[in-house]
């Protein structure tokens, strides 16, 4: 796993350096989550499927695109064993742009000074119901933006207008409390034991202490207390740090129908675009210098988001023909070269 807590930017850079170990002489094995990234960096994959806890199946190895749309099906057909008992989908075209007037949050101008670290943004605001994304490289103010909109920094200035409860789940957890999950999660547990207990699988982590919790299960622990709580708008700081792929998509899942089914927005910030493109209806791109300044723009729709921030990266991504997933184009390739002269950097 060695792009957690990284943005798209470095985990590029690092994909890049770990093909570069890759020789005549030289094999290179990663686990990794990121189903872009892995397939950014990999020529051959292994599925490993199983029971968390119980055991574990290694598949033959098969070539990266195929195996991950293996993978997306959740059927081994050499084998004749279905994994799960559904395949994961995406959409071919973006979510159409959004005609909800209901207006949750707004803000303007807002600015905060943090050190020599400045962040600002631009007005925009959250509407209800919907999920919104948040994408852009570390150290330049998303987790800054978001305590702002928590109540937990005061901006220097602009405005912030916001009149409901807020649901904060913060970038990096406690992990030294000897607190029961279960006393942590006794809300959820009574209220939400079929929205967010059982798919988030929280049931065998009840009786854990949180110091005893690993990285993953620390995550859905918190993700659950986040969504388990009477509020309007729901604020999530990379909640795909440490989760599986499959957990990943499942913790979207639970997101969009607690969003829809509570008519609340939630606020995402994450670094995994599969998960962002998976998950989000509009996207704000945050641009600047790492620990200098940074600026918030957006709303946008998905399209126009993602066409800014990947038009920054200087990557291109297309959709696979069999399961529709975001891909990166091989920099310099005819597919590359040619979105880039449409100024098509996202859907196609």
């Amino acid at each position: 796993e060695p792009t957690s807590y990284l943005d798209i930017k470095q985990r590029i850079k690092i994909s890049k350096f770990i093909k570069g170990l890759a020789d005549e002489e030289t094999a290179v094995m990663v686990v990794e989550h990121d189903l872009i990234i892995l397939d950014y960096m990999a020529d051959l994959v292994h599925i490993v499927y199983g029971k968390e806890g119980c055991y574990g199946i290694v598949s033959l190895p098969k070539s990266v695109k195929n195996g991950i749309n293996v993978y997306l099906e959740g059927y081994l057909k050499e084998e004749n064993i279905r994994f799960r008992d559904k395949k994961i989908t995406f959409m071919a075209r973006p979510p159409a742009e959004s005609r909800k007037e209901i207006e949750l949050v707004s803000w303007k101008n807002i600015k905060k000074r943090l050190g020599n670290f400045e962040m600002e943004s631009e007005e925009g605001n959250i509407k209800r119901p919907e999920v919104l994304g948040v994408v852009g490289e570390n150290g330049i103010g998303k987790t800054t933006f978001v305590k702002i909109l928590a109540g937990v920094l005061r901006a220097d200035s602009g405005s912030v207008d916001r009149e409901i409860r807020v649901s904060y789940k913060p970038q990096y957890i406690n992990t030294e409390s000897e607190e029961i999950v279960a006393s942590i999660l006794k809300e959820a547990v009574a209220k939400y034991e079929i929205q967010l207990i059982r798919p988030l699988d929280i049931k065998p982590l009840l009786m854990k202490k949180i110091n005893q919790l690993s990285g993953g299960e620390l995550q859905r622990v918190a993700i659950a207390e986040a969504l388990s709580k009477d509020a309007g708008l729901f604020l999530l700081d990379e909640p795909s740090a440490y989760l599986d792929v499959e957990q990943r998509l499942t913790v979207s899942k639970v997101i969009k129908e607690a969003m829809n089914s509570r008519q609340a927005s939630c606020l995402v910030v994450d670094h995994d675009l599969l998960f962002i493109d998976y998950l989000s209806e509009r996207l704000m791109v945050f641009e600047g210098k790492p620990a200098v300044s940074g600026k918030a723009k957006g709303p946008f729709t998905m399209q126009e988001g993602m066409n800014l921030f990947l038009t920054d990266l200087d990557i291109t991504m297309r959709r696979d023909v069999e399961t529709l997933r975001p891909r990166i184009n091989k920099p310099g390739s005819q597919m590359d070269a040619k979105q880039k002269g449409e100024g098509k950097y996202y859907y196609v």
